[in-house]
């Protein structure tokens, strides 16, 4: 990757992390508490996450790189969680809970 790209790559990062930073900083702790920003601030914040992101693909495709990364939360973990679908089988039959209706059509 050139220098040009580099430093693009470093602004984008560094602008991502920031807007982040922001809505983070901005976004009222409990429920009660109106959101600050109007409705048009949060879809031109998340115009310009969109705008970053594809930017960024776009010089990873320049740079002939696939990325596998996907966002991640604070509450994933890092490791996959298995489990046996016998048992989701077996705690369905013993529930009481009805059947959900699922429409055909």
């Amino acid at each position: 990757m050139t220098e040009a790209f580099s430093t693009e790559k470093r602004v984008l990062m560094a602008m991502r992390k920031t807007l982040a930073s922001v809505v983070r900083d901005l976004t009222p702790r409990d429920s009660v508490t109106r959101y600050p920003l109007r409705d048009d601030t949060v879809a031109d914040i998340k115009a310009c996450f969109d705008l970053i992101a594809s930017r960024e693909r776009e010089l990873m495709q320049l740079a002939g790189k696939v990325s596998t990364e996907k966002p991640r939360f604070i509450d994933d973990s890092n490791s996959p969680q298995t489990f046996a679908v016998e048992r989701l089988v077996k705690a369905k039959s013993e529930s009481n809970l009805p059947e959900r209706a699922i429409p055909h059509g």
